[in-house]
C-alpha cells in the first residue's frame, strides 16, 4: 500500500516539486497526467510567506498584509503533495497543520513526521507557522515531544486542546483547576520559546462564553499563553456580544481564526451551518473594523469546514476535484484580503 509517509519520505528525498493529483489517507493512489500543470509555477511565485505573530513569532511580513495560514483539518484526508499543491494555487500565505489525534501528524510520530510535512510545505512556499494540538497538559510525554520538535522546526504557535466544564466542582472551580494546568504549560512554553492560544469554541466546552478565556489567560504574558480569538464560535456565543469579548481579549489574542455560518432551523431548533465567508451572518465589517481599531497583529487561521464537494462532486477524477478545492480556498483568502486592500489593515 501506498502510505503517505512513504509519499512524504520520497518527496522530501527527492528535493522535488511532485506532483500527485491526490492520494486519499487510506492509500489510494488518484493520479492524473498534467494534473498539476502550472502548479511549480504557482508555488514558487507566491507571495513571501510568514511564519510569525505580533510579539511572539518571527517572520517577512509586507506592512498591512494579513498573514493567512490554512488549517489543514478539512485536507487532511488528502495525499501531503496534493494539498500543498491546493494551497500554493490558492494563495495561502502558510500552514496551521494538524498535530493531535486522527490529524495530519500524530502527536506519537511527531518527532519523525513533523519535520517532513514541514519540509514538503517548504518546498511549496508554505511555511508552517502554526500547529493545532490536543495538548491540555505539560505532564503528558507528547506534550514535550510535540513542543520540542516544534521549536526545532521554528513553529512560534500552538492551540491547545480543550477543557470542559466540571458543573458538579462548579465554574470558578473549574477555571482555577484549569489555571493550573495552564501555569505548567506557560513555563514549558517559556522553556519552548513557543506561544500557545486557546480557541473560544461553542458547544459546551470552556470558552463558550467568551469571558472565561480572559479568566483563564490574564494573569500569563501573552508571549506564553494566548488567546486564539474565533469570531464564528463568538458569534454563535453571542450575536451581539462577541465585539466586547474581542475588546476584553484585546491584547491577549495571539491568533484569529476565520470561518462563517448560518442558522438553520429545524423542529424548532437552531442549528449552525457551516458556509464560505461572506455568505453567513458573521459581521465581517465590523470584525475587521474591531481589528484595526485594537490594532490586533497575529496570523490568521483560515477554517473552511463546509463541504468541499456536492454528492455529484465525491465522483469526479482528481484534477477536477482539485479545481473546486483552489477556486473555493482562493475565494475565501481573496475574501479577506478585500479588507486587507480597502484600507484595514494593522
Amino acid at each position: 500500500m501506498f502510505s503517505r509517509r512513504s509519499f512524504i519520505k520520497a518527496s522530501a528525498l527527492s528535493g522535488a516539486l511532485m506532483s500527485f493529483a491526490g492520494v486519499m489517507a487510506s492509500g489510494q493512489l488518484l493520479s492524473e497526467k498534467g494534473s498539476v500543470a502550472g502548479a511549480n509555477n504557482d508555488a514558487s511565485s507566491a507571495s513571501t510567506k510568514v511564519s510569525g505573530s505580533a510579539g511572539t513569532m518571527s517572520g517577512k511580513k509586507s506592512p498591512g498584509r494579513f498573514d493567512i495560514n490554512f488549517f489543514t483539518k478539512d485536507l487532511d484526508g488528502f495525499e501531503a503533495a496534493f494539498m500543498m499543491e491546493c494551497l500554493a494555487m490558492a494563495g495561502a500565505d502558510g500552514l496551521d497543520l494538524v498535530v493531535r489525534n486522527g490529524g495530519r501528524v500524530e502527536p506519537s510520530r511527531v518527532v519523525v513526521d513533523l519535520p517532513e510535512i514541514v519540509s514538503l510545505g517548504n518546498k511549496y512556499n508554505l511555511p508552517t507557522g502554526m500547529i493545532v494540538t490536543g495538548i491540555t497538559s505539560a505532564k503528558d510525554k507528547e506534550t514535550h515531544d510535540v513542543l520540542k520538535t516544534a521549536q526545532a522546526l521554528g513553529i512560534k504557535h500552538y492551540r491547545l486542546g480543550y477543557y470542559r466544564y466540571d458543573l458538579e466542582a462548579g465554574i470558578i472551580n473549574t477555571l482555577n483547576n484549569i489555571k493550573g494546568q495552564l501555569k505548567d504549560l506557560s513555563d514549558m512554553n517559556r522553556q519552548f520559546n513557543i506561544q500557545a492560544g486557546y480557541q473560544n469554541h461553542s458547544g459546551g466546552m470552556v470558552g463558550t462564553p467568551g469571558w472565561d478565556v480572559w479568566e483563564l489567560i490574564k494573569d500569563f504574558p501573552v508571549e506564553t499563553i494566548s488567546s486564539q480569538f474565533d469570531v464564528r464560535h463568538a458569534t454563535v456565543g453571542g450575536p451581539n456580544s462577541w465585539r466586547f469579548i474581542m475588546h476584553l481579549l484585546g491584547k491577549n489574542i495571539g491568533s484569529l481564526a476565520i470561518k462563517d455560518f448560518t442558522w438553520h432551523i429545524e423542529n424548532g431548533k437552531a442549528n449552525v451551518v457551516n458556509v464560505p465567508l461572506g455568505e453567513g451572518i458573521v459581521d465581517f465589517d465590523l470584525y475587521f473594523k474591531t481589528i484595526r481599531e485594537l490594532q490586533i497583529n497575529v496570523p490568521f487561521t483560515l477554517h473552511v469546514e463546509y463541504p468541499l464537494f456536492s454528492s455529484q462532486e465525491e465522483g469526479l477524477p482528481p484534477g477536477e476535484k482539485q479545481k473546486i478545492i483552489v477556486r473555493k480556498i482562493k475565494k475565501d483568502i481573496e475574501f479577506i484580503r478585500k479588507y486587507e486592500n480597502a484600507g484595514f489593515k494593522y
